[in-house]
């Protein structure tokens, strides 16, 4: 029996989390009376900014910020796990594949230990492990493959949301003629992001067959907020409407919508999680690696149809295509 399991993801973003509900629901269902940590570089999501999603899972917290990522980690994260009072851990589920961070992650005692890195050498267990872009799909089949279980993947369902954003969401959405785009990135390092203009043509396309253009932009961003309420004055900003303002809102707002259109960031893994029609816009990410995994979904990469990394590449042409 497995009493103590160890998830580590070296991702920050609350997409990152995201991507990793239907492994954590998968196997919390399989190991019901288990105990779950979650151990990352940076804070623990699950307990934080998308905790009203309901996926509980500890922090193991060795007071090491970035963990991993300094080499310095090697000689004292052993001392640091002594301080807690877990002897060791059934399992630990390494979800990067950098040798430093592995060879790190290696310190914390396991009985099972599973990581892709190197070619998987690091495995407690050499099997003929699977290699896939799909990082729940792949880590499930894989830990099939060293513990010689059956493990029932489990997807997310909006009934696993607090009624109270549902029927929030009714109340912001009543009808059933929307359009969503999300149309900012977090994390500024590299230019995901698309011409607020082509978001705008696009929206007044959407007006001119009765339907309703929805925004999900955070309240902060004035200046593009009031630039689309002036050039396109049907758009809607529902979550700026609410006091329950959080990522569970806007998944429950998306299973309002017809469709949507995204780029790769955040609010697209909460979108994906409404199993609603998407169309993402990739430009220097890999979209093999970071688009949800759905079949109702519809990429736009500028790298497949431009040849580059530029996402201004691709034309309004391009997306209005597939929006009808």
């Amino acid at each position: 029996m497995f009493k103590k399991i160890l998830i580590y993801n070296s991702g920050g973003g609350l997409g990152d989390s995201v991507q990793l509900f239907p492994l954590i629901l998968s196997l919390k269902n399989h190991f019901k009376s288990s105990d779950f940590y979650y151990l990352g570089a940076h804070e623990n999501h699950f307990l934080g900014k998308l905790k009203n999603y309901n996926i509980e899972i500890k922090t193991l917290n060795l007071e090491l910020k970035y963990f991993g990522f300094r080499w310095w980690h090697l000689l004292i994260t052993k001392k640091k796990f002594s301080s807690q009072k877990i002897e060791k851990f059934d399992l630990i589920i390494d979800l990067q594949s950098k040798l430093r961070n592995t060879l790190i992650l290696k310190k914390i005692p396991s009985s099972y230990f599973y990581s892709s890195t190197f070619n998987y050498n690091f495995c407690s267990e050499k099997k003929d492990y699977l290699n896939s872009n799909d990082i729940c799909e792949k880590t499930i089949l894989n830990l099939e493959k060293l513990l010689n279980i059956k493990i029932k993947k489990i997807d997310f369902n909006l009934e696993i949301l607090n009624q109270k954003y549902i029927d929030e969401a009714k109340k912001l959405l009543p009808n059933n003629n929307y359009i969503g785009f999300s149309i900012t990135q977090g994390n500024e390092y590299r230019k995901k992001s698309w011409e607020i203009k082509n978001f705008i043509s696009l929206a007044k396309k959407v007006v001119e067959t009765n339907r309703i253009p929805v925004f999900f932009i955070e309240k902060h961003n004035t200046e593009i907020v009031n630039q689309i309420k002036s050039e396109v004055p049907n758009s809607l900003f529902p979550e700026h409407n609410s006091n329950l303002s959080d990522p569970a809102l806007v998944t429950a707002l998306s299973s309002r919508l017809k469709k949507a259109i995204s780029i790769d960031n955040g609010i697209m893994h909460m979108m994906s999680l409404s199993k609603i029609p998407l169309i993402v816009l990739f430009g220097p990410t890999n979209s093999k690696k970071f688009a949800p995994k759905q079949n109702n979904i519809t990429i736009l990469d500028s790298k497949k149809l431009y040849n580059t990394e530029d996402i201004s590449k691709i034309t309004v042409e391009d997306v209005l295509k597939y929006i009808d």
